[in-house]
């Protein structure tokens, strides 16, 4: 893939992502995918995604910065919601929290075969905390 290839392709699986169509989740992502160094396949990274769209009933991945370098993809994703209960071990039980994810993937014969992802929880942590973060959208 070109770049211009590789941008559409991931916007592409983003929505895939957003509209929740796991039927179509193997036309991004390999069967062998790997996540954060841990090989989840095909199948354990949809019921990763399908736990986190349950647990977070608004759950919406809005890119905010793409970069794309073929075979690699690096991405700012933005999120705005309210999850059920805990978040990354934390008691959000319906409060309305906003974080970001820097995310890596690599794209191997068409598919996303490997994801690295770090997630700011500790944003996540300051709101529930009452206290002011300062990794607020577009910084």
């Amino acid at each position: 893939m070109d770049l211009q290839e590789i941008a559409a392709f991931y916007r592409a699986y983003i929505d895939c992502l957003n509209r929740q169509d796991w039927e179509d989740l193997h036309l991004y992502v390999s069967r062998d995918v790997h996540y954060n160094g841990k090989s989840l396949g095909l199948h354990g990274y949809e019921a990763m995604l399908v736990e986190d769209h349950r647990s977070i009933p608004d759950l919406y991945f809005k890119i905010e910065r793409l970069v794309c370098e073929p075979p690699m993809i690096a991405s700012r994703l933005w999120f705005d919601c309210t999850p059920a209960g805990t978040l990354f071990d934390l008691p959000v039980n319906g409060k309305r929290v906003q974080f970001s994810e820097n995310v890596f993937y690599e794209v191997e014969n068409g598919r996303i075969r490997n994801v690295w992802s770090v997630i700011d929880k500790a944003a996540v942590a300051a709101q529930l905390s009452g206290a002011e973060s300062s990794l607020g959208e577009g910084t």
